[in-house]
C-alpha cells in the first residue's frame, strides 16, 4: 500500500512555499523606504520574532496535531470562549489582509509586462481584480488543480531567486552603491524595529506546516526540523535579497520603483531581460499565494465555523465548495482595491504578530504538556507585544491610516465574537 504521510522535504517546501510568496516582492521597496541602508538588519530582526515564535508552533505541533493548526492551538490554551473565538477570527481577517496584499503585489508588477490603459493606476486596479477572479475560479474548479500549481510555482519562484542572488552578488563587486549599506545610511533602532515589523508579512506562511502536522511522517523529529529549516532559509534569503538590492540601486531609484523594486534590481546584473525574468518571477509567485491563501483561508472559515465560533451557514456549500471561499474572494476584492500597500502591510503585521503572540502564550500555559522549555515560548510573547506596540506607536505618527484600519479589524473580530456568543446565550 502506498505511504500517505509527507516526508520532511515536503514539510520544508510547505514552508518556504508559505513564507516566500508574494510578501517580499510587496513588501521589499516598502522596507528600503523604512529602514534605508539597515534593510538587512530589519529583515534580520523580522527572521528572529519568526524563529522563536517557530519554536512554539514545532512544539505545540507535535502535541496537538491537527488540520486546524493555529485555530486548535488557541483553543488548547484558551477554551472555546470569546477571547479564542476573537484571535481565530482574526485569523480569517488576517489570511484576507494578505490576499490582498499579494493581488497588489501582482498589479504593481503586472503592467511592467502588459499596459492596458496606459495608466498604471487604473492598470493595477484591472490585473489585481483579475487575478483574484482567476484564483476563484480555480478554486471552485479543482483543489487538486491548486495543489499542483502551488508545487511549480515553489520550484519556479525559489530557481529565479537563488539565481538572482548568485548573479547579484556577482553584480555587487566594485559596486559604487555599495556604500548605501554603511552604517552612516542607517536609521534609528526603534525605526529600524518598526520596518522590521512592518514587513514581518514576509515571514507569514511558516504556521501552514501546523496544518500538514497529522499527515506528517516521523513527527516527533520531523515537525521541529521544518520549522527551523524553512525558517532560517527564508532569513538567509531575504537577508541576500536586501543586500543586494541595496547595495545595487540608488535609494532614489528604489523610492521611483517601490512597487516593483525586486525587478528594477536585477536591472544591473542583465538589463531589461532580468528585469523581465523577476518580474514574471512575481507574477508566479503571487498568483500561487493567492491561489493557495484563498483556499486556506475558507478553510480557516469552516474550521471556525466548526468549533462554533462562527455561524454554522460556513460549514454549507456554494458550487462544491465551503461559502466561506466566496465571502474570502470578495473581501479580498474590496480589501485590495480601497487600501494603500503600506495600510495592507501595517494591518496585516498587526494581525499575525496579535496571533503570534497568542501562540507563544499557549505555547508558555502549555509547556508541560508540550516538555518545552517555558522560557523560550515566553520571549516570544514578550518581543511580539513588545513589536506590536512599536509598531503601532511609530506608524502612528507616520502612517496614521493604517494602524487606524489594524485597530478597527481587531475590535472588529472581537466585537462579532462576542455578539455571536451572546446571540446564542
Amino acid at each position: 500500500m502506498q505511504d500517505s504521510k509527507i516526508s520532511l522535504r515536503d514539510a520544508v517546501s510547505i514552508g518556504i512555499g508559505g513564507m516566500v510568496g508574494g510578501g517580499i516582492f510587496a513588501v521589499l521597496g516598502l522596507a528600503v523606504d523604512l529602514a534605508r541602508g539597515a534593510t538587512p538588519l530589519a529583515f534580520i530582526v523580522a527572521g528572529f520574532i519568526a524563529l522563536v515564535t517557530a519554536y512554539s508552533y514545532a512544539k505545540l505541533s507535535v502535541a496537538y496535531p491537527d488540520r486546524g493548526g493555529t485555530v486548535r492551538f488557541v483553543n488548547e490554551g484558551f477554551g472555546k470562549g470569546v477571547f479564542s473565538g476573537g484571535v481565530n477570527n482574526l485569523l480569517w481577517i488576517s489570511y484576507i489582509i494578505m490576499l490582498s496584499l499579494y493581488a497588489a503585489a501582482f498589479g504593481s508588477y503586472a503592467p511592467n509586462l502588459f499596459g492596458i490603459t496606459g495608466d498604471d493606476a487604473t492598470d493595477s486596479h484591472i490585473y489585481l481584480s483579475g487575478i483574484i477572479l482567476l484564483a476563484t475560479f480555480i478554486n471552485y474548479y479543482s483543489i487538486a488543480v491548486v495543489g499542483k500549481i502551488e508545487s511549480y510555482a515553489v520550484i519556479i519562484k525559489l530557481v529565479i531567486l537563488l539565481a538572482f542572488v548568485a548573479l547579484g552578488f556577482y553584480g555587487l563587486v566594485g559596486n559604487d552603491n555599495l556604500g548605501q549599506l554603511a552604517p552612516d545610511n542607517w536609521v534609528s533602532p526603534v525605526d529600524i524595529l518598526t520596518a522590521g515589523m512592518v514587513i514581518f508579512v514576509a515571514y507569514e506562511g511558516f504556521e501552514l506546516i501546523a496544518n500538514s502536522a497529522p499527515d506528517l511522517r516521523d513527527p516527533g523529529e520531523n515537525i521541529p526540523k521544518a520549522y527551523y529549516y524553512s525558517v532560517g532559509f527564508v532569513i538567509l534569503l531575504y537577508l541576500a535579497i536586501a543586500v543586494i538590492t541595496v547595495g545595487s540601486l540608488e535609494f532614489s531609484e528604489i523610492a521611483t520603483a517601490r512597487d516593483y523594486v525586486l525587478a528594477e534590481a536585477a536591472k544591473p546584473m542583465l538589463g531589461q531581460i532580468g528585469f523581465t525574468i523577476i518580474t514574471v518571477a512575481a507574477l508566479i509567485s503571487t498568483f500561487s499565494a493567492i491561489n493557495a491563501s484563498l483556499y486556506g483561508g475558507s478553510r480557516v472559515s469552516y474550521e471556525l465555523a466548526e468549533d462554533d465560533e462562527l455561524p454554522h451557514s460556513l460549514t454549507d456549500s456554494l458550487w462544491n465548495q465551503p461559502v466561506g471561499l466566496a465571502i474570502t474572494a470578495v473581501l479580498t476584492l474590496v480589501m485590495a482595491n480601497t487600501l494603500k500597500l503600506e495600510s495592507i502591510s501595517t494591518a496585516g503585521s498587526v494581525g499575525f504578530l496579535l496571533v503570534f503572540a497568542v501562540v507563544n502564550l499557549v505555547g508558555y500555559r502549555k509547556s508541560a504538556d508540550t516538555g518545552s522549555n517555558r522560557i523560550i515560548p515566553m520571549v516570544g510573547f514578550i518581543i511580539c507585544s513588545v513589536a506590536l506596540v512599536t509598531l503601532l506607536v511609530q506608524q502612528y505618527q507616520t502612517a496614521r491610516t493604517g494602524v487606524l484600519i489594524a485597530g478597527g479589524i481587531v475590535s472588529a473580530c472581537f466585537l462579532v465574537e462576542w455578539g455571536y456568543k451572546a446571540s446564542r446565550a
